[in-house]
């Protein structure tokens, strides 16, 4: 069961929202307009090298 984050585009409330079903909709929180749109995250990845230097391609050449 995902949990999605959503902004409502009537009031501008960002919230999340635990996806049960795909049949779900979401409403706001906080207005409760049904009016809401998906937000993308972010995550963070950490190699198992743990080196702080690394670099996506060589420099200098």
């Amino acid at each position: 069961m995902p949990i999605y984050t959503y902004k409502c585009k009537k009031c501008g409330a960002v919230f999340d929202f635990l996806m049960l079903t795909k049949k779900e909709t979401p409403t706001c929180q906080k207005c409760g307009s049904d009016d809401v749109e998906k937000q993308y995250s972010t995550f963070g990845v950490k190699g198992s090298s743990g080196k702080t230097d690394a670099q996506c391609a060589p420099q200098g050449t």
